[in-house]
């Protein structure tokens, strides 16, 4: 991603702390279901350790929200859960993979 698409995202409201919010709001959200989560560790082939060690690291919340918008089911609902439109979660994603 440039740096013009970093900066329209972050004229549209996604800023670097927003999209760390984001993504560990729909970290919550995807732990709160244990079916979930183990396809999310499953997918990703990390340890509940290894996730909670490196929740901070934005590669992983870029991988968690990737995570939800390869499945629009969750995608949309998790948006709804953590009060947000489900095109904030893929551009706070998008911002975070920069």
């Amino acid at each position: 991603m440039s740096s013009t698409d970093t900066n329209i995202l972050k004229n549209r409201g996604v800023d670097p702390a927003r999209a760390a919010i984001i993504a560990l709001s729909a970290l919550v959200w995807i732990l709160e279901q244990p079916t979930r989560a183990h396809r999310l560790l499953d997918l990703t082939g990390l340890s509940p350790q290894e996730l909670r060690a490196r929740a901070a690291d934005p590669a992983l919340q870029a991988a968690i929200l990737n995570f939800l918008g390869n499945h629009e089911p969750d995608l949309i609902a998790c948006a709804a859960a953590i009060g947000h439109d489900p095109a904030e979660l893929i551009q706070a994603r998008d911002l975070l993979e920069s």
